[in-house]
Protein backbone atom coordinates (compact mmCIF):
# COMPACT_ATOMS: atom_id res chain seq x y z
CA UNK A 1 0.00 0.00 0.00
CA UNK A 2 1.34 3.56 -1.02
CA UNK A 3 2.04 5.38 2.10
CA UNK A 4 -0.68 8.04 3.53
CA UNK A 5 -0.41 11.73 3.18
CA UNK A 6 0.18 13.60 6.25
CA UNK A 7 -1.24 17.16 7.14
CA UNK A 8 -0.84 19.76 9.75
CA UNK A 9 -2.83 22.61 10.09
CA UNK A 10 -1.50 25.72 11.62
CA UNK A 11 -3.88 28.10 12.33
CA UNK A 12 -3.66 31.95 13.52
CA UNK A 13 -6.28 34.70 14.57
CA UNK A 14 -9.65 34.54 15.39
CA UNK A 15 -12.05 31.65 16.55
CA UNK A 16 -13.48 31.80 13.75
CA UNK A 17 -10.51 30.82 11.97
CA UNK A 18 -9.86 27.83 14.49
CA UNK A 19 -13.41 26.38 13.15
CA UNK A 20 -12.47 26.68 9.55
CA UNK A 21 -8.70 24.93 10.43
CA UNK A 22 -11.37 21.80 11.74
CA UNK A 23 -13.85 21.82 8.94
CA UNK A 24 -10.59 21.58 6.48
CA UNK A 25 -9.41 18.80 8.88
CA UNK A 26 -12.18 17.39 8.19
CA UNK A 27 -12.78 17.10 4.69
CA UNK A 28 -8.76 15.89 4.62
CA UNK A 29 -9.48 12.90 6.96
CA UNK A 30 -12.32 12.00 5.15
CA UNK A 31 -10.74 11.84 1.93
CA UNK A 32 -7.91 9.46 3.64
CA UNK A 33 -4.86 12.12 4.50
CA UNK A 34 -3.63 11.54 8.06
CA UNK A 35 -3.95 14.15 10.41
CA UNK A 36 0.05 15.64 12.77
CA UNK A 37 -0.17 17.89 14.90
CA UNK A 38 3.31 19.11 14.12
CA UNK A 39 4.50 21.05 11.01
CA UNK A 40 7.93 18.95 10.58
CA UNK A 41 6.03 15.55 10.72
CA UNK A 42 3.56 16.33 7.63
CA UNK A 43 4.02 16.34 3.80
CA UNK A 44 1.82 19.09 3.52
CA UNK A 45 2.25 22.37 6.30
CA UNK A 46 -1.28 24.30 5.72
CA UNK A 47 -1.42 27.76 7.19
CA UNK A 48 -4.89 29.34 8.65
CA UNK A 49 -3.99 32.80 7.61
CA UNK A 50 -5.26 36.09 9.29
CA UNK A 51 -5.34 39.52 7.08
CA UNK A 52 -7.24 41.64 10.02
CA UNK A 53 -4.59 44.30 11.23
CA UNK A 54 -0.67 44.52 10.23
CA UNK A 55 0.22 42.95 13.13
CA UNK A 56 -1.55 39.65 12.25
CA UNK A 57 -1.02 39.92 9.03
CA UNK A 58 3.30 40.19 9.78
CA UNK A 59 2.39 36.56 12.12
CA UNK A 60 0.94 34.86 9.43
CA UNK A 61 3.76 35.63 7.19
CA UNK A 62 6.41 34.59 9.87
CA UNK A 63 4.35 31.28 10.33
CA UNK A 64 4.66 30.79 6.64
CA UNK A 65 8.36 31.45 6.50
CA UNK A 66 9.31 29.45 9.60
CA UNK A 67 7.02 26.34 7.99
CA UNK A 68 9.23 26.88 4.83
CA UNK A 69 12.14 26.41 6.96
CA UNK A 70 11.02 22.79 7.11
CA UNK A 71 11.70 21.81 4.03
CA UNK A 72 15.33 21.97 4.07
CA UNK A 73 15.08 20.09 7.48
CA UNK A 74 11.87 18.17 7.87
CA UNK A 75 9.51 15.62 6.48
CA UNK A 76 7.47 18.70 5.05
CA UNK A 77 7.78 18.97 1.38
CA UNK A 78 4.90 22.04 0.64
CA UNK A 79 3.93 24.73 2.43
CA UNK A 80 0.20 26.16 1.77
CA UNK A 81 -1.30 29.74 2.66
CA UNK A 82 -5.08 29.65 3.04
CA UNK A 83 -7.29 31.56 5.48
CA UNK A 84 -8.56 35.17 5.56
CA UNK A 85 -5.09 36.68 4.19
CA UNK A 86 -4.43 34.18 1.56
CA UNK A 87 -7.96 35.22 0.43
CA UNK A 88 -7.61 38.85 0.89
CA UNK A 89 -4.63 39.02 -1.29
CA UNK A 90 -4.51 35.83 -3.22
CA UNK A 91 -2.03 36.12 -6.29
CA UNK A 92 -0.82 38.92 -4.35
CA UNK A 93 0.02 36.95 -1.71
CA UNK A 94 1.55 34.45 -4.04
CA UNK A 95 3.69 36.85 -5.92
CA UNK A 96 5.15 38.49 -2.78
CA UNK A 97 5.65 35.35 -0.79
CA UNK A 98 7.29 32.61 -3.22
CA UNK A 99 8.22 30.53 -0.02
CA UNK A 100 4.87 29.61 -0.15
CA UNK A 101 3.73 26.68 -2.55
CA UNK A 102 0.20 27.20 -2.85
CA UNK A 103 -2.41 30.32 -1.59
CA UNK A 104 -5.43 28.92 -1.57
CA UNK A 105 -8.36 30.77 -1.11
CA UNK A 106 -12.16 29.71 0.62
CA UNK A 107 -13.70 28.75 -3.63
CA UNK A 108 -11.12 25.84 -2.80
CA UNK A 109 -12.21 24.42 0.25
CA UNK A 110 -14.54 22.45 -0.81
CA UNK A 111 -11.59 20.65 -3.38
CA UNK A 112 -8.81 20.80 -0.46
CA UNK A 113 -7.53 17.38 -0.45
CA UNK A 114 -7.41 17.26 -4.86
CA UNK A 115 -5.94 21.39 -3.98
CA UNK A 116 -2.60 19.67 -2.02
CA UNK A 117 -1.92 16.56 -3.53
CA UNK A 118 -1.92 18.69 -6.63
CA UNK A 119 0.94 20.77 -5.28
CA UNK A 120 2.48 18.10 -3.06
CA UNK A 121 2.71 16.00 -6.88
CA UNK A 122 4.98 19.26 -7.78
CA UNK A 123 1.84 21.31 -9.88
CA UNK A 124 0.67 23.80 -9.56
CA UNK A 125 -2.80 25.73 -8.71
CA UNK A 126 -3.58 29.11 -9.53
CA UNK A 127 -3.98 31.67 -7.17
CA UNK A 128 -7.22 33.10 -7.23
CA UNK A 129 -7.81 36.92 -7.73
CA UNK A 130 -8.67 38.68 -4.85
CA UNK A 131 -12.32 39.99 -5.37
CA UNK A 132 -15.25 41.96 -3.07
CA UNK A 133 -16.82 38.67 -1.68
CA UNK A 134 -20.22 41.07 -0.25
CA UNK A 135 -21.00 41.56 -4.38
CA UNK A 136 -21.72 37.48 -4.50
CA UNK A 137 -24.66 37.33 -2.55
CA UNK A 138 -27.85 39.49 -2.99
CA UNK A 139 -28.38 42.82 -1.44
CA UNK A 140 -31.49 41.53 0.43
CA UNK A 141 -31.07 39.13 3.34
CA UNK A 142 -33.65 37.19 2.85
CA UNK A 143 -32.54 36.31 -0.81
CA UNK A 144 -28.92 34.62 0.52
CA UNK A 145 -29.86 31.45 1.81
CA UNK A 146 -29.34 28.59 -0.61
CA UNK A 147 -26.49 30.45 -2.53
CA UNK A 148 -23.98 28.63 -3.75
CA UNK A 149 -20.66 30.99 -2.94
CA UNK A 150 -18.32 29.21 -1.12
CA UNK A 151 -18.91 29.94 2.97
CA UNK A 152 -16.58 28.29 5.18
CA UNK A 153 -18.64 26.38 8.16
CA UNK A 154 -21.55 26.30 5.81
CA UNK A 155 -20.79 23.14 4.36
CA UNK A 156 -22.88 21.01 1.73
CA UNK A 157 -24.06 17.21 3.69
CA UNK A 158 -21.23 15.04 4.36
CA UNK A 159 -20.28 11.54 2.30
CA UNK A 160 -21.36 8.37 4.02
CA UNK A 161 -18.70 5.86 5.69
CA UNK A 162 -16.47 8.52 7.61
CA UNK A 163 -13.75 7.91 9.87
CA UNK A 164 -13.80 7.92 13.59
CA UNK A 165 -13.95 10.86 14.92
CA UNK A 166 -15.08 13.08 10.96
CA UNK A 167 -18.47 14.82 12.06
CA UNK A 168 -21.19 14.48 11.45
CA UNK A 169 -21.06 10.87 13.73
CA UNK A 170 -24.29 11.67 15.31
CA UNK A 171 -26.54 12.47 11.93
CA UNK A 172 -26.52 15.15 9.34
CA UNK A 173 -24.87 18.46 9.51
CA UNK A 174 -22.79 20.89 7.93
CA UNK A 175 -19.94 20.73 7.09
CA UNK A 176 -17.18 18.09 7.78
CA UNK A 177 -15.08 18.82 11.01
CA UNK A 178 -12.32 17.34 13.12
CA UNK A 179 -11.30 18.16 16.48
CA UNK A 180 -7.71 19.20 16.49
CA UNK A 181 -7.18 19.56 20.35
CA UNK A 182 -8.48 18.34 23.52
CA UNK A 183 -9.71 21.13 25.18
CA UNK A 184 -13.32 21.51 26.78
CA UNK A 185 -14.64 24.16 25.07
CA UNK A 186 -14.78 24.53 21.16
CA UNK A 187 -16.03 27.08 19.62
CA UNK A 188 -19.22 26.86 16.48
CA UNK A 189 -19.95 29.29 13.67
CA UNK A 190 -23.39 30.82 14.15
CA UNK A 191 -23.16 32.76 10.85
CA UNK A 192 -20.38 34.40 8.23
CA UNK A 193 -19.85 37.96 7.03
CA UNK A 194 -21.36 41.37 7.99
CA UNK A 195 -23.31 43.63 6.61
CA UNK A 196 -21.59 46.72 8.60
CA UNK A 197 -20.03 49.24 7.09
CA UNK A 198 -17.14 49.89 9.87
CA UNK A 199 -14.97 52.69 7.86
CA UNK A 200 -11.66 51.00 9.78
CA UNK A 201 -13.01 47.25 8.80
CA UNK A 202 -11.94 45.52 5.45
CA UNK A 203 -13.47 41.73 6.92
CA UNK A 204 -16.58 42.01 4.97
CA UNK A 205 -14.65 42.80 2.34
CA UNK A 206 -13.21 39.14 2.34
CA UNK A 207 -15.44 37.48 4.24
CA UNK A 208 -18.75 38.83 2.60
CA UNK A 209 -22.16 39.46 3.17
CA UNK A 210 -24.08 38.25 6.47
CA UNK A 211 -25.66 34.98 5.98
CA UNK A 212 -26.76 32.55 9.01
CA UNK A 213 -26.18 28.89 9.20
CA UNK A 214 -29.68 27.54 9.66
CA UNK A 215 -30.24 25.84 13.42
CA UNK A 216 -30.67 22.51 13.14
CA UNK A 217 -27.16 22.36 11.72
CA UNK A 218 -25.63 24.59 14.92
CA UNK A 219 -27.55 22.01 16.92
CA UNK A 220 -26.39 19.28 15.23
CA UNK A 221 -22.85 20.21 15.36
CA UNK A 222 -23.12 20.63 18.88
CA UNK A 223 -24.80 17.42 19.54
CA UNK A 224 -21.56 16.20 18.24
CA UNK A 225 -19.27 18.16 20.07
CA UNK A 226 -20.90 17.28 23.23
CA UNK A 227 -20.37 13.43 22.35
CA UNK A 228 -16.75 14.28 21.40
CA UNK A 229 -16.09 15.40 25.39
CA UNK A 230 -16.92 19.43 24.69
CA UNK A 231 -18.21 20.93 27.62
CA UNK A 232 -18.69 24.78 26.57
CA UNK A 233 -19.27 25.70 22.96
CA UNK A 234 -18.42 29.65 22.17
CA UNK A 235 -21.05 30.70 19.29
CA UNK A 236 -18.82 33.18 16.81
CA UNK A 237 -19.28 35.26 14.06
CA UNK A 238 -18.61 38.70 12.75
CA UNK A 239 -22.09 39.46 14.43
CA UNK A 240 -24.38 37.17 16.65
CA UNK A 241 -26.64 39.96 17.11
CA UNK A 242 -28.13 39.99 13.36
CA UNK A 243 -28.15 36.09 13.50
CA UNK A 244 -31.55 34.72 11.64
CA UNK A 245 -32.26 38.19 10.08
CA UNK A 246 -31.68 36.44 6.43
CA UNK A 247 -34.00 33.47 7.68
CA UNK A 248 -36.67 35.52 8.60
CA UNK A 249 -36.30 36.41 12.20
CA UNK A 250 -34.41 38.51 13.45
CA UNK A 251 -34.83 36.92 17.41
CA UNK A 252 -33.87 33.49 16.29
CA UNK A 253 -31.01 33.88 18.76
CA UNK A 254 -33.06 33.99 21.62
CA UNK A 255 -34.87 30.83 20.57
CA UNK A 256 -32.22 28.94 19.66
CA UNK A 257 -30.18 29.15 22.79
CA UNK A 258 -31.99 27.48 25.21
CA UNK A 259 -32.21 24.54 22.50
CA UNK A 260 -28.46 24.52 22.68
CA UNK A 261 -28.25 24.55 26.55
CA UNK A 262 -30.35 21.88 26.61
CA UNK A 263 -27.95 19.72 24.85
CA UNK A 264 -27.00 16.58 26.71
CA UNK A 265 -23.58 16.94 28.12
CA UNK A 266 -23.42 20.53 27.45
CA UNK A 267 -22.76 22.87 30.38
CA UNK A 268 -22.16 25.97 29.15
CA UNK A 269 -23.18 28.12 26.05
CA UNK A 270 -21.18 31.72 25.56
CA UNK A 271 -21.90 33.93 22.55
CA UNK A 272 -19.50 36.48 21.61
CA UNK A 273 -18.94 39.24 19.48
CA UNK A 274 -22.30 41.14 19.93
CA UNK A 275 -22.91 45.01 18.33
CA UNK A 276 -23.93 47.33 21.23
CA UNK A 277 -26.37 49.16 18.75
CA UNK A 278 -28.07 45.98 17.66
CA UNK A 279 -28.83 44.15 21.59
CA UNK A 280 -32.14 43.57 22.21
CA UNK A 281 -34.13 43.85 25.80
CA UNK A 282 -35.32 39.64 24.54
CA UNK A 283 -31.63 39.02 23.94
CA UNK A 284 -30.66 40.53 26.92
CA UNK A 285 -33.31 38.39 29.06
CA UNK A 286 -32.03 35.06 27.60
CA UNK A 287 -28.34 35.58 28.10
CA UNK A 288 -28.88 36.80 31.53
CA UNK A 289 -31.88 34.37 32.44
CA UNK A 290 -31.40 31.22 30.98
CA UNK A 291 -30.57 27.89 32.47
CA UNK A 292 -26.88 26.92 31.47
CA UNK A 293 -26.31 30.08 29.21
CA UNK A 294 -23.82 32.06 30.14
CA UNK A 295 -24.18 36.17 31.43
CA UNK A 296 -21.29 37.04 29.08
CA UNK A 297 -21.34 40.11 26.91
CA UNK A 298 -18.61 40.85 24.24
CA UNK A 299 -19.82 44.04 23.50
CA UNK A 300 -17.67 45.95 20.67
CA UNK A 301 -17.58 49.44 21.41
CA UNK A 302 -14.59 50.35 19.91
CA UNK A 303 -14.92 54.30 21.25
CA UNK A 304 -17.25 56.33 22.76
CA UNK A 305 -16.75 59.33 21.69
CA UNK A 306 -20.05 60.42 19.32
CA UNK A 307 -17.99 62.42 16.72
CA UNK A 308 -15.47 59.82 16.96
CA UNK A 309 -17.67 56.57 16.44
CA UNK A 310 -19.90 58.51 14.08
CA UNK A 311 -16.30 58.54 11.87
CA UNK A 312 -16.26 55.13 12.49
CA UNK A 313 -19.68 54.34 10.95
CA UNK A 314 -20.75 53.40 13.71
CA UNK A 315 -23.92 54.26 16.61
CA UNK A 316 -24.00 54.93 20.47
CA UNK A 317 -22.03 57.38 23.02
CA UNK A 318 -20.68 56.82 26.66
CA UNK A 319 -24.01 57.82 28.14
CA UNK A 320 -26.43 54.93 26.34
CA UNK A 321 -23.38 52.78 26.65
CA UNK A 322 -23.24 53.06 30.17
CA UNK A 323 -27.20 52.77 30.25
CA UNK A 324 -26.90 49.29 28.10
CA UNK A 325 -24.22 47.95 30.76
CA UNK A 326 -26.45 48.98 33.57
CA UNK A 327 -29.32 47.44 31.93
CA UNK A 328 -27.51 44.03 31.72
CA UNK A 329 -26.41 43.97 35.97
CA UNK A 330 -29.76 44.77 36.70
CA UNK A 331 -30.62 41.47 35.32
CA UNK A 332 -26.74 39.58 36.30
CA UNK A 333 -24.47 42.13 38.65
CA UNK A 334 -22.09 39.49 38.13
CA UNK A 335 -22.36 39.53 34.28
CA UNK A 336 -18.75 39.23 32.58
CA UNK A 337 -18.62 42.04 30.21
CA UNK A 338 -15.25 42.77 27.63
CA UNK A 339 -14.38 45.34 24.78
CA UNK A 340 -12.19 46.38 22.39
CA UNK A 341 -11.04 49.98 21.19
CA UNK A 342 -9.12 51.91 18.45
CA UNK A 343 -7.43 55.05 19.58
CA UNK A 344 -5.86 57.17 17.35
CA UNK A 345 -8.48 57.17 14.93
CA UNK A 346 -8.29 60.27 11.81
CA UNK A 347 -9.99 62.98 13.52
CA UNK A 348 -9.67 62.18 17.41
CA UNK A 349 -9.17 64.96 19.76
CA UNK A 350 -7.66 65.04 23.15
CA UNK A 351 -11.55 65.40 24.52
CA UNK A 352 -12.95 62.57 22.75
CA UNK A 353 -9.70 60.21 24.51
CA UNK A 354 -10.65 62.15 27.46
CA UNK A 355 -14.49 60.94 26.66
CA UNK A 356 -13.11 56.98 26.00
CA UNK A 357 -11.83 57.53 29.59
CA UNK A 358 -14.47 58.74 31.17
CA UNK A 359 -16.57 55.81 29.87
CA UNK A 360 -13.81 52.91 30.52
CA UNK A 361 -13.53 54.56 34.18
CA UNK A 362 -17.67 54.23 34.80
CA UNK A 363 -18.20 51.17 33.29
CA UNK A 364 -16.25 48.25 34.91
CA UNK A 365 -15.36 45.70 32.08
CA UNK A 366 -13.36 42.72 33.09
CA UNK A 367 -11.54 42.82 29.95
CA UNK A 368 -10.01 45.38 27.82
CA UNK A 369 -8.69 45.49 24.19
CA UNK A 370 -6.94 48.87 23.20
CA UNK A 371 -5.95 48.75 19.83
CA UNK A 372 -3.73 51.73 17.80
CA UNK A 373 -5.78 52.75 14.39
CA UNK A 374 -3.31 52.08 11.50
CA UNK A 375 -4.62 52.58 7.54
CA UNK A 376 -6.14 49.27 6.21
CA UNK A 377 -6.63 49.25 2.24
CA UNK A 378 -10.04 48.75 0.92
CA UNK A 379 -11.55 50.72 3.90
CA UNK A 380 -13.01 54.17 3.80
CA UNK A 381 -10.98 55.53 6.72
CA UNK A 382 -8.08 54.87 4.32
CA UNK A 383 -9.01 58.10 2.64
CA UNK A 384 -9.45 60.61 5.88
CA UNK A 385 -7.80 63.56 6.62
CA UNK A 386 -7.09 64.94 10.03
CA UNK A 387 -4.37 61.86 10.54
CA UNK A 388 -2.50 61.62 13.82
CA UNK A 389 1.30 60.87 13.34
CA UNK A 390 2.56 57.44 14.72
CA UNK A 391 3.98 59.15 17.81
CA UNK A 392 0.47 60.09 18.85
CA UNK A 393 -1.36 57.34 18.20
CA UNK A 394 1.69 55.40 20.13
CA UNK A 395 1.25 57.92 23.23
CA UNK A 396 -2.47 57.68 23.08
CA UNK A 397 -2.50 53.54 22.94
CA UNK A 398 0.18 53.49 25.84
CA UNK A 399 -1.77 55.96 27.94
CA UNK A 400 -5.39 53.87 27.45
CA UNK A 401 -4.00 50.65 27.66
CA UNK A 402 -2.06 51.70 30.94
CA UNK A 403 -5.51 52.84 32.34
CA UNK A 404 -7.23 49.36 30.82
CA UNK A 405 -4.66 47.37 32.53
CA UNK A 406 -5.19 49.33 35.74
CA UNK A 407 -9.09 49.11 35.63
CA UNK A 408 -9.54 45.41 34.62
CA UNK A 409 -7.40 44.35 37.92
CA UNK A 410 -9.42 46.66 40.37
CA UNK A 411 -12.88 44.66 38.61
CA UNK A 412 -11.02 41.65 38.95
CA UNK A 413 -10.52 42.96 42.56
CA UNK A 414 -14.15 43.50 43.05
CA UNK A 415 -14.90 39.92 42.40
CA UNK A 416 -12.76 38.87 45.64
CA UNK A 417 -15.25 37.05 47.72
CA UNK A 418 -17.86 35.80 44.68
CA UNK A 419 -18.56 32.48 44.50
CA UNK A 420 -17.31 31.04 41.09
CA UNK A 421 -18.14 28.58 38.66
CA UNK A 422 -14.82 27.45 37.25
CA UNK A 423 -14.61 25.13 34.33
CA UNK A 424 -11.39 23.27 34.45
CA UNK A 425 -9.08 23.36 31.62
CA UNK A 426 -5.54 22.11 32.02
CA UNK A 427 -4.08 20.29 35.41
CA UNK A 428 -0.41 20.19 35.69
CA UNK A 429 2.84 20.03 38.16
CA UNK A 430 3.92 23.50 37.59
CA UNK A 431 0.78 25.99 37.23
CA UNK A 432 -1.15 23.50 39.20
CA UNK A 433 -5.65 23.52 38.63
CA UNK A 434 -6.48 26.18 35.91
CA UNK A 435 -9.97 27.16 34.61
CA UNK A 436 -12.23 29.95 33.59
CA UNK A 437 -15.20 31.56 35.47
CA UNK A 438 -18.64 32.29 33.75
CA UNK A 439 -17.10 36.11 32.98
CA UNK A 440 -13.94 34.64 31.08
CA UNK A 441 -13.71 33.55 27.61
CA UNK A 442 -11.46 30.99 26.43
CA UNK A 443 -7.97 32.90 25.87
CA UNK A 444 -8.97 36.74 25.67
CA UNK A 445 -9.92 37.35 29.33
CA UNK A 446 -7.98 35.72 31.76
CA UNK A 447 -8.18 32.58 34.29
CA UNK A 448 -8.83 31.27 37.64
CA UNK A 449 -6.23 29.66 39.72
CA UNK A 450 -7.87 26.43 42.01
CA UNK A 451 -6.46 26.40 45.28
CA UNK A 452 -7.32 23.10 47.39
CA UNK A 453 -6.03 20.09 49.01
CA UNK A 454 -6.24 17.33 47.02
CA UNK A 455 -4.47 13.77 46.74
CA UNK A 456 -2.16 12.75 44.17
CA UNK A 457 -4.67 11.66 40.98
CA UNK A 458 -7.48 13.53 42.78
CA UNK A 459 -7.24 16.72 41.21
CA UNK A 460 -10.10 18.35 39.12
CA UNK A 461 -9.52 16.93 35.75
CA UNK A 462 -9.97 19.25 32.26
CA UNK A 463 -14.25 19.87 31.59
CA UNK A 464 -14.70 19.23 35.12
CA UNK A 465 -16.96 22.33 36.51
CA UNK A 466 -15.60 23.08 40.43
CA UNK A 467 -17.23 25.52 42.68
CA UNK A 468 -14.70 28.08 44.14
CA UNK A 469 -14.64 31.40 46.03
CA UNK A 470 -12.10 34.06 44.39
CA UNK A 471 -9.99 34.85 47.28
CA UNK A 472 -6.97 36.75 45.42
CA UNK A 473 -6.46 38.62 42.12
CA UNK A 474 -3.99 38.88 39.91
CA UNK A 475 -4.14 41.31 37.39
CA UNK A 476 -7.01 39.90 35.75
CA UNK A 477 -6.69 36.33 36.94
CA UNK A 478 -8.26 35.49 39.90
CA UNK A 479 -7.01 32.37 42.97
CA UNK A 480 -9.97 30.62 44.33
CA UNK A 481 -10.29 28.09 46.77
CA UNK A 482 -12.63 25.44 46.16
CA UNK A 483 -15.76 25.33 48.15
CA UNK A 484 -17.04 22.26 49.86
CA UNK A 485 -18.58 19.70 47.80
CA UNK A 486 -16.82 20.84 45.12
CA UNK A 487 -19.26 20.67 42.02
CA UNK A 488 -20.91 23.32 40.36
CA UNK A 489 -23.49 23.74 37.89
CA UNK A 490 -24.34 26.63 36.18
Amino acid sequence: MPERRTVALVTLGCARNEVDSEELAGRLAADGWDLVEEAAEADVAVVNTCGFVEAAKKDSVDALLEANDLKDSGRTQAVVAVGCMAERYGKDLAQALPEADGVLGFDDYAQISDRLQTILSGGVHASHTPRDRRKLLPISPAERQGSSVALPGHGDSAPEDLPEGVAPASGPRAPLRVRLGRSPVASVKLASGCDRRCSFCAIPSFRGSFISRRPSDVLGETRWLAEQGVKEVMLVSENNTSYGKDLGDIRLLESLLPELAAVDGIERVRVSYLQPAEMRPGLIEVLTGTDKVVPYFDLSFQHSAPKVLRAMRRFGDTDRFLELLEAIRSKAPQAGVRSNFIVGFPGESEDDVAELERFLAAARLDAIGVFGYSDEEGTEALGYEDKHDEDTVAERLARVSALAEELTAQRAEERLGETLSVLVESVDGEDGVLGRALHQAPETDGQVRLLGDWAEGSEPQPGQLVLAKAVASEGVDLVAERLPGGEASL
